[in-house]
């Protein structure tokens, strides 16, 4: 099955990948590079992210035990934005965005990523992430809490201490935007959610799953574009993190760390990757067509040190895989669920 060049159609965002099965039998004479050192300290007196050390402009961290907040020193959104300068020609607009940036370091150990914590540490990760989004839907400009990690200094992780970042703002980005308009309008024809739909027919295919618990199921999904994509859906429609249940949030801790576990065992090496949850708009409206959800896009290909990203034909055409999403969903799923540093 599908073992000719095709396109196929992403419901959320409705726009196509180009899939190409047969390329993956090419040989490869690509680039090849060293994976980064495997271990790290317990803690690094030149991390500005560590427990004491000082970060910029003289703020110093307390001697957190758990997981540690704080507003982002280099912000990419500010509370108090000076209003763009007005522009009549339609070619050329530009409008004033005000949000929220924090910095939310999952533990005070420099050495430990997300699949190396504990479930009880995990678990207190996913509460901060939803105290967070909470405390940031009480700001009346806030309409959008985007939380995302990026892993791996090659996806532009500029320190190893393990951290995640939320930038809240007063506009939709342009994903979730995509994904809003998408969720609605299925909907509204169908009186179902698009993603609970969705994740009934992969549980029923199997071949895309690669790991599910009582609340939550994560597949390679069949648009995925990065080579071992992952998403993560709630088993029922829940519309942002402060929403879930305490059982839910323990059971989001597990699949966390079975999927992030697989990916370091895949290349035996700490897999990099850009992770974000999707939440529902605080806009004031109900949202029952939204189902939250996680995003994951690593860009290991091959190894530890070939990388895929958007290139030539998809960043001129459109995004193009080789390796179909059933093969890559069937390699993560038979990985075990050990720590390959703990064999």
């Amino acid at each position: 099955m599908f073992d000719f060049p095709h396109r196929r159609y992403n419901p959320l965002t409705r726009e196509w990948i180009l899939v190409s099965p047969h390329r993956a039998k090419r040989p490869w004479q690509g680039q090849v590079e060293k994976s980064a050192p495997p271990y790290l300290p317990e803690y690094d007196p030149t991390c500005y992210l560590c427990p004491g050390n000082e970060r910029a402009g003289g703020i110093k961290n307390p001697v957190y035990s758990g997981t540690y907040v704080f507003d982002n020193d280099f912000a990419a959104l500010l509370p108090d934005a000076a209003p763009a300068d007005p522009e009549t020609h339609p070619l050329f607009v530009a409008k004033a965005e005000t949000g929220i940036c924090r910095v939310i370091c999952f533990s005070p150990r420099h050495d430990l990523t997300l699949p190396q914590l504990s479930l009880d540490e995990t678990e207190g990760v996913i509460n901060t992430w939803a105290d967070q989004t909470a405390d940031l839907f009480q700001h009346p400009d806030i309409v959008y809490v985007q939380i995302f990690e990026n892993k791996g200094a090659v996806m532009g992780c500029s320190n190893p201490h393990s951290h995640s970042q939320i930038w809240s703002q007063s506009r939709i980005p342009t994903e979730p935007a995509k994904e809003l308009s998408s969720q609605k309008e299925y909907f509204t024809v169908y009186g179902k959610s698009l993603l609970l739909d969705y994740m009934h027919e992969e549980q029923k295919r199997s071949e895309r799953v690669v790991a599910t618990n009582e609340y939550f199921t994560a597949v390679v999904p069949f648009w995925a574009v990065w080579p071992f994509e992952i998403l993560i859906m709630t088993h029922r429609a829940v519309p942002n993190l402060p929403a879930l249940t305490q059982p839910e949030r323990w059971a989001l801790a597990d699949i966390l760390q079975r999927i992030t576990t697989r990916y370091d065992n895949l290349f035996e090496t700490s897999f990099p990757y850009s992770m974000g949850f999707h939440q529902a708009p605080n806009d004031g409206n109900d949202h029952p067509e939204w189902v939250l959800h996680v995003h994951f896009y690593p860009p290991l290909l091959r190894s530890a040190s070939v990388r895929k990203f958007m290139v030539g034909y998809e960043m001129l055409g459109m995004p193009q895989r080789d390796i179909t999403p059933e093969s890559a969903a069937a390699r993560l799923r038979n990985l075990p669920e050990i720590h390959y540093t703990l064999k």
